[in-house]
């Protein structure tokens, strides 16, 4: 446990800034959910919508710093791929 009055202050601030990555990942894994069980089950129209909810959330989390650039691009290729029509 922290015992300096600074050391406290730090952790407090992990903590909060733990929470606002928990709450972008979440997003993040939601939308790319979203679009791979509209993909699964063949509705192409409601998968391409979510898509562009899913790429929002991946590049808020981008600009966040919460995964890096290349990260970014991988999930989107991924996604782009399940969500086109066959």
């Amino acid at each position: 446990m922290p015992i300096t009055k600074s050391a406290k202050k730090a952790h407090i601030v992990s903590l909060t800034k733990k929470a606002a990555n928990d709450r972008t990942k979440k997003t993040l894994k939601e939308g790319a959910k979203s679009v791979q069980k509209l993909a699964t089950a063949k509705q192409w129209k409601e998968a391409k919508a979510s898509l562009a909810s899913a790429y929002s959330a991946i590049d808020k989390a981008t600009k966040k710093g919460v995964i890096k650039k290349n990260t970014a691009s991988r999930k989107k290729a991924l996604l782009s791929r399940i969500a086109k029509e066959k």
